[in-house]
């Protein structure tokens, strides 16, 4: 970015930081500006320097502030989080005593995407000095940790975001163990993940905010603001998010913002005339997982192709937002969460969606753009949109914006049965999540239970985030099974009923199962060599006339199984004692009843 860039992009900040001059600086104020702020918003700073501001934070406001380490990263760096109140709630349990909201402001899990550390940090120091969003820390606690993926944050260099203007160097999206965290909530592999639902399940905040920067193509909208549950989860606490989301929404505007209400991705890749498709994400992304808990999630995506002192304003207006409005009606949204908590403890038997898709159904909306050609590149060949950033233009463009539950599954009447060869793996998960369960210590006999067992199951043709993805498909049936003690029963009647489904239903789009978590029930073990299948079908023809006039009928009916000498041994092997009745088996159940 040229010096007259940032020189008039800071000039953008002029709104934000004329109260420090209006009102004053402390004495300490100087030590707790970033370098971003001091460069004019030019470079970003390392994590030392979160260590640094976190640490004299604390010392500068004893009384409102502590430091904390909630975890550490695979390269052994501390991740650092600031506890922040204004009503000496600086613990949970003391926040929760007081039936205070608490608001969880996360930045950089992408870290390259670093609006929000820098944005987090001015709007912390403005907050508390009185200088913005008066008295919100008296009624409101902030969780704000500057740097989620801090590994990748310290690989550092200029050019990690290619479509992004500004800072001049940043960190790198994913982890030291090549993880995208913002696609970790649910299955929860890498050990930050680990480490902030920790923090959330100390802290269990109202709300959540996931700074992020997007990426994409040029416009002048310069934010996106997308909370849920709006159209998913619990259907009366959508009011909060609708709150929540409208009411940022129209303080951004009010400072000068032209935020949307959805993520302005192209459904045709660079192509602005294919319009946008808004939608719910599954739960391995922050706005997807946090409903489950029946809290509210907001991702933030300031545009990419603004510069970074516009981007770090206009996050900062985000934050202040949110915590004036948290401020206001927090108590409010945490009425609603626990009486969401109370009707989710009452889903057993209920139907319950557990993933979503958009509608076909289209409006067109007037968007605000740029002129722009498409025509074919003479580098790649292909179709490339050249946009002229010096012509706004208004874009009429298609929108799909209606959700809908793409699968709903009945929740079980009292829960889910592990058998004791899987409880130790997945109860750990479980308890990752804060999900109630308990060992049997008494053996179930010929319990009644629903199994699922897999028609199909088809693992993906390559690796994502470390795991071979299985796609099932098939059906719960009623069977008796006995169980050994050490089982677990994870009973549904918890408030964190729809984040068992999510991760038990082995349909769900982020279950375990989904991701390969159970990939050897899958996985056919034994079988039966084509010369001692032929004799066996020949003993089994000889003895059973209804086994002859069904195969025979097979053979009429279906071209396919009578051209497959495989399918047709396999037909008499899956009838005989021998073939493995575990093989496609779910190595979770089902159950109406509580064990005892």
């Amino acid at each position: 970015m040229s010096r007259p860039a940032i020189l008039l992009a800071s000039l953008l900040l002029a709104g934000v930081l004329l109260a420090d001059a209006v009102h004053g600086a402390p004495p300490w104020d100087a030590g707790l500006k970033t370098l971003a702020e001091r460069s004019g918003y030019a470079r970003t700073g390392r994590y030392a320097e979160v260590i640094e501001l976190c640490a004299t934070f604390g010392a500068a406001y004893p009384d409102a502030v502590r430091c904390v380490d909630f975890g550490r990263t695979p390269e052994g760096r501390p991740m650092k989080a600031l506890i922040v109140s204004r009503s000496g709630a600086l613990n949970p349990q003391r926040a929760h005593a007081m039936g205070l909201p608490v608001v969880l402001i996360q930045g950089g899990i992408h870290a390259g995407e670093i609006d929000g550390k820098d944005a987090g940090f001015l709007a912390l120091r403005q907050m508390l000095d009185g200088r913005a969003a008066p008295g919100a820390l008296d009624t409101a606690v902030l969780v704000f940790v500057p740097v989620f993926n801090v590994d990748g944050h310290e690989r550092f260099g200029a050019w990690h975001r290619p479509n992004q203007n500004g800072p001049a160097e940043m960190g790198w999206r994913v982890t030291a163990q090549n993880y995208n965290l913002n696609r970790d909530y649910a299955k929860a592999d890498a050990p930050e993940m680990q480490a902030m639902l920790a923090l959330v399940e100390a802290w269990d905040p109202v709300a959540t905010i996931d700074l992020h920067v997007t990426d994409g193509a040029k416009f002048e909208h310069d934010i996106s603001i997308m909370v849920e549950p709006v159209d998913s989860g619990d259907v009366p606490l959508r009011e909060a998010g609708r709150q929540l989301r409208d009411g940022t929404l129209d303080h951004l505007r009010a400072n000068g913002s032209l935020p949307l209400p959805f993520y302005p991705s192209f459904v045709e890749d660079d192509n602005p005339a294919s319009g946008f498709a808004h939608g719910v994400a599954p739960p391995r992304f922050s706005t997807g997982y946090f409903p489950l808990r029946n809290r509210l999630a907001m991702l933030v995506e300031t545009h990419s192709w603004k510069d970074y002192p516009t981007r770090v304003r206009i996050t900062r207006n985000t934050v202040i937002a949110v915590m004036e409005l948290a401020a206001k009606h927090g108590q409010h949204w945490l009425a609603l969460a626990r009486q969401a908590d109370d009707r989710t403890r009452m889903l057993g038997g209920q139907p319950v969606a557990l993933s979503y898709a958009t509608t076909d159904k289209v409006r067109t909306i007037d968007f605000r753009g740029y002129a722009y050609t498409r025509t074919p590149s003479e580098v790649s060949g292909a179709a490339m949109t050249r946009y002229d950033d010096t012509k706004p233009q208004i874009w009429k463009v298609p929108l799909r914006d209606e959700v809908a539950p793409a699968l709903t599954i009945d929740a079980p009447k009292a829960g889910y049965l592990i058998p004791a060869a899987h409880a130790a793996t997945v109860s750990a998960k479980l308890g990752q999540h804060g999900i109630e369960f308990r060992v049997l210590s008494d053996p179930l006999a010929m319990a009644e239970v629903e199994a699922f067992r897999a028609s199909k199951a088809a693992p993906a043709p390559a690796s994502s985030e470390g795991r071979q993805r299985m796609n099932i498909e098939g059906a719960w049936a009623r069977e008796s099974r006995s169980l050994g003690a050490g089982a677990v029963f994870v009973p549904i009647a918890q408030a964190k009923a729809r984040l068992v489904m999510a991760l038990l239903e082995p349909q769900a789009p982020d279950a375990l199962a989904a991701w390969g978590w159970f990939n050897n029930a899958f996985e056919r073990k034994e079988y039966m060599e084509a010369y001692v299948a032929e004799q066996v079908a020949r003993e089994m023809l000889a003895r059973d006339p209804q086994l002859r006039d069904a195969f025979a009928k097979r053979l009429k009916e279906d071209e396919t199984f009578a051209k497959s000498a495989e399918a047709r041994l396999e037909f008499f092997y899956r009838l005989h004692p021998s073939w493995d009745t575990q093989f496609n088996l779910y190595p979770v159940l089902r159950t109406d009843r509580m064990p005892e």
